[in-house]
């Protein structure tokens, strides 16, 4: 498995996208509500760029004639032609079990701020319980 670093997660604020070429392939990497993540930028209908579709909520209704908007900025819309995909799972929203697109895990890690020698000692640190931990 690759890594690929694509940039600061400070860079990417909630509700908004990059779009990036990694290995050959165009990937979409999300900020849904501070969490992160990434999908093939082409749609499983018929190819179209959906990672640069709408983002767009999910419409329940528990009866006809009402209805509420649940799950805001989840849901990426193809701009093709209007296939929505679920952004956590890639799976598609009118047929999740038959149509579906590539995901990728997307993780935060700790990097070195540009300008401090490679060759600085650093300790690795870790937050557990609410307590900030140095280990050595």
């Amino acid at each position: 498995m690759n890594r690929h670093v694509v940039g600061k997660a400070a860079d990417l604020p909630p509700g908004e996208r990059l779009v990036v070429t990694l290995d050959g392939r165009s990937v979409g990497i999300f900020n849904v509500h501070g969490a992160y993540y990434a999908l093939l930028n082409r749609c499983s209908h018929q190819g179209g760029p959906l990672c640069l579709g709408t983002l767009v909520g999910l419409a329940e209704s528990n009866q006809p004639g009402e209805y509420t908007m649940t799950r805001q900025g989840e849901i990426i819309r193809c701009p093709w032609h209007a296939w929505e995909f679920d952004i956590r799972t890639g799976k598609a929203i009118l047929d999740p079990h038959r149509s579906r697109v590539k995901t990728y895990q997307v993780t935060v890690e700790p990097g070195v701020p540009a300008g401090v020698p490679a060759d600085v000692e650093t300790y690795a640190v870790s937050v557990e319980s609410g307590l900030l931990v140095v280990h050595m």
